[in-house]
């Protein structure tokens, strides 16, 4: 997930698959990187830790046997939250991005400039607003796809590091109460 939520924010660069002779044509919103940094580095962290986990006998901290898998617990309880706070930011941002919609090239008449059109979100109900936006071609469905993706994504990552939380917490209060290290 964490490689799609990059993805996403790096296609976002490059409106309608074009790259952009002005910075200014990119959706500012893109710029705040919330596929790279909170769905992508800030995920990344607690993936790592709960690769590891699964790798941890933490068997013995202060000779009592539970403790060191309940500090592995809460250790990855505290990454978690990290992960949720990550993802959290990524919806902010994609959900933001898809009220505001596109910038483009836009067409009033006679009068063409590029701007944000769409700024109260009523593009969404109203898709004859889409052709207004003459370039570039496209862009609509481009941002609305890729903003999507990153708002499902982000999501999901929010949904299983809040169920690690819990998870972690369990392990960390319960400890080893299934079985006694060694035991097979």
């Amino acid at each position: 997930m964490c490689s799609g939520s990059f993805a996403n924010n790096i296609l976002l660069f490059f409106p309608g698959g074009l790259v952009v002779d002005n910075n200014d044509h990119i959706t500012k919103e893109v710029w705040y990187f919330g596929g790279i940094m909170g769905s992508g580095v800030l995920m990344t962290l607690p993936a790592l830790v709960f690769l590891g986990l699964k790798n941890n006998d933490c068997c013995g901290c202060c000779g009592n046997e539970s403790c060191g898998k309940r500090f592995a617990m809460f250790t990855s309880i505290i990454f978690a939250a990290v992960g949720v706070l990550g993802a959290g930011y990524s919806i902010i941002v994609s959900a933001v991005a898809i009220h505001n919609g596109p910038m483009c090239l836009y067409t009033n008449g006679t009068t063409e400039l590029w701007t944000n059109p769409f700024v109260d979100g009523d593009y969404l109900n109203n898709h004859t607003l889409w052709k207004d936006c003459t370039a570039p071609e496209g862009i609509v469905t481009w941002h609305l796809t890729l903003f999507s993706m990153l708002l499902v994504m982000g999501l999901l990552q929010a949904v299983l590091c809040a169920i690690q939380v819990i998870n972690g917490l369990i392990g960390a209060i319960c400890g080893d109460c299934c079985g006694r290290c060694g035991d097979v």
